[in-house]
C-alpha cells in the first residue's frame, strides 16, 4: 500500500496556512517569532529553576517542569516551519517533515492531556490528604506517573500517525492548515477511512475525555474540601495552590473544545486556524507565566538564583582585581 512517504501526489505539502490573507501574514510571522522566543525562554526558566532549586524538588515542580519541557517540543515541532512558510512565498512541506510534525504534534498533544490529570490529582492529594501527601505522592510514583504520561502519548501517536500515514493518497498535496494534522491528512486519502476514524475517536476518548473527567473529579473532592475549610486564609491558600493549575487546565481544553465541536462552515475553519495559532503559539508562552505570576516560591527561586549568580560573578571580578594587584 503507498502511503504518505512515496505518495503519486508529490514528495511535498502545501500548507494554504493563511496564504488566503496575504497582509496578515508579516504581522503573525513577528507575533509567532515573539510569542516562539518567549516560551523558549520562559519555559527554559521554569526547567532551570526546577532543577538547581532544593526548594522546589517537589511533585508539583517536578511535573511543571515536564509541562515546560513539553511545551517547548510541541511548539518547537511547529512554529518554525510556520514560520518558514509566513515569511517568504513558499508554503510547502517535505512529506517527511510532514509525517515527523504530525507524528510529535500528536505525541506531545496526548501526553499534555495525560499530564495535566496527573498534575490535578497532584493538587487533589496536596489538599484533601495534606497529612499523607508525602507518602502518596513519593518519588517513585511521580517517576510512573510522567513516564506513563510520556509513554501513552507516544503509543497512540505510533498507532494513529502509523495508520494515517500509510493511506494512499489522491493526488491533491494541499493541506487547509499551517501543519500537518491527521484529519486533514486522512481528507487527501483515496480510500475508505472508517478504520483511522474509529481509532481517533477510541484515542480522543482515552486520551481528552478521561484525562478531562480526571480533573473533574479531582477539583470536585477538591471543592468539597476547601468548603469544609473555616478560615478565610486557609480557603484562600487552597485557592492559591490550585488556580495555576485551573487556568492552564481552561486554556488546553477551552482551544480544544472551541476547536473541534464548532460547525463545520468556512468561517468557521478560518477561526479554527487562529485557535489553532493560539494553542501552539500562545498558550506554551502563557503557561510558565501563569505558574510564576502567583507563586511566591517560584519567584523567591528566582531572586536566589540570581543573587547567587550577581555574588558570584562579582567575587570573581574582585578575586581578577586581587590578582592583578599582586
Amino acid at each position: 500500500m503507498m502511503g504518505i512517504a512515496n505518495a503519486s501526489s508529490s514528495e511535498v505539502f502545501v500548507l494554504l496556512g493563511f496564504s488566503a490573507r496575504p497582509s496578515l501574514e508579516p504581522i503573525l510571522f513577528i507575533i509567532a517569532l515573539g510569542f516562539y522566543v518567549v516560551s523558549i525562554l520562559d519555559n527554559g526558566i521554569i526547567i532551570l529553576v526546577s532543577c538547581m532549586d532544593v526548594h522546589l524538588h517537589t511533585p508539583m515542580y517536578f511535573f511543571l517542569a515536564n509541562l515546560s519541557f513539553l511545551d517547548i517540543s510541541f511548539t518547537t515541532s511547529i512554529v518554525p516551519q510556520l514560520l518558514v512558510n509566513l515569511w517568504g512565498p513558499q508554503k510547502t512541506i517535505s512529506s517527511v517533515g510532514c509525517m515527523v510534525q504530525f507524528y510529535i504534534s500528536h505525541w506531545l498533544g496526548a501526553t499534555e492531556c495525560v499530564l495535566l490529570a496527573v498534575m490535578s490529582y497532584d493538587r487533589y492529594a496536596a489538599i484533601c490528604r495534606p497529612l499523607h501527601y508525602t507518602v502518596i505522592m513519593h518519588p517513585q510514583l511521580c517517576l510512573s506517573l510522567a513516564f506513563a504520561s510520556w509513554l501513552g502519548g507516544l503509543t497512540t501517536s505510533i498507532v494513529g500517525s502509523t495508520l494515517t500515514m500509510l493511506l494512499p493518497l489522491c493526488g491533491n498535496n494541499h493541506i487547509d492548515h499551517f501543519f500537518c494534522e491527521m484529519p486533514l491528512i486522512m481528507q487527501l486519502a483515496c480510500v475508505d477511512t472508517s478504520l483511522n476514524e474509529v481509532e481517533m475517536y477510541v484515542a480522543s476518548f482515552i486520551f481528552v475525555v478521561l484525562p478531562l473527567g480526571l480533573i473533574l473529579v479531582s477539583y470536585g473532592h477538591i471543592a468539597w474540601a476547601v468548603m469544609k475549610i473555616r478560615s478565610a486564609e486557609g480557603r484562600r491558600k487552597a485557592f492559591n495552590t490550585c488556580s495555576s493549575h485551573v487556568a492552564v487546565v481552561t486554556l488546553f481544553y477551552g482551544s480544544i473544545i472551541f476547536m473541534y465541536l464548532q460547525p463545520a462552515k468556512s468561517n468557521s475553519h478560518e477561526q479554527g486556524k487562529f485557535v489553532a495559532l493560539f494553542y501552539t503559539v500562545v498558550t506554551p508562552m502563557l503557561n510558565p507565566l501563569i505558574y510564576t505570576l502567583r507563586n511566591k516560591d517560584v519567584k523567591k527561586a528566582l531572586r536566589h538564583i540570581a543573587s547567587e549568580n550577581c555574588c558570584g560573578f562579582a567575587g570573581s571580578l574582585g578575586h581578577i582585581r586581587d590578582v592583578s594587584n599582586l
